[in-house]
């Protein structure tokens, strides 16, 4: 079966001169303004429109508006997370606002899977499950050459300093925290 794609809108308001444009959105903001009067000043302009394009537009306009502004908050909550976790990394965060974003998509599916497939949707929602699984590998890899290394350090500085048993013991202790501190960073 043929994918349907979506085509681009095109309407009488989508072909006025950009001037006309940026005072029609003006007079859609201002919300004393109805549809009808708005559409009786574009017919006073010279352009023949009814109140139902306008409200058609108004509502194209809005929700495009709308996704900008949750577009720019979700990346304010990213940076301020970061901010205040500096151990928290920037993809790990944009991950989460994409998948999130994608369960969104996926759960309010009648509209959305007209415009995403739903196959699609599963296929990234997949990738970001084995992107997750594949960092968590990393850390656990991370975290065992950790071990190993602080292992082996302490090793050769204790064979090193066996003659002051007394330094050894307050190198094993310094070690041990630095060891704990790593590791529970690491997770």
């Amino acid at each position: 079966m043929a994918e349907r794609r979506r085509t681009r809108i095109s309407s009488k308001i989508t072909q006025l001169p950009e001037e006309v444009k940026e005072q029609l959105d003006e007079l859609l903001l201002d919300t004393s303004n109805t549809y009808e009067e708005i559409a009786e000043w574009l017919k006073a302009e010279g352009y023949e429109i009814s109140k139902s394009a306008v409200g058609r537009y108004a509502i194209r306009a809005n929700q495009a508006t709308q996704r900008v502004v949750e577009t720019l908050e979700k990346t304010k909550a990213i940076a301020a997370a970061v901010e205040k976790n500096p151990s928290l990394d920037y993809t790990r965060a944009s991950r989460m606002v994409l998948m999130d974003g994608l369960m969104q998509r996926v759960s309010t599916a009648e509209e959305e899977f007209q415009e995403m497939p739903l196959d699609k949707a599963g296929r990234l929602i997949a990738s970001l499950s084995r992107t997750e699984t594949y960092e968590q590998r990393v850390r656990q890899d991370m975290k065992k050459k950790s071990e190993l290394a602080f292992e082996q350090l302490e090793a050769e500085l204790m064979a090193a300093i066996k003659q002051d048993p007394e330094l050894a013991k307050e190198l094993h202790s310094i070690l041990s925290r630095a060891r704990e501190k790593v590791l529970k960073d690491g997770d």
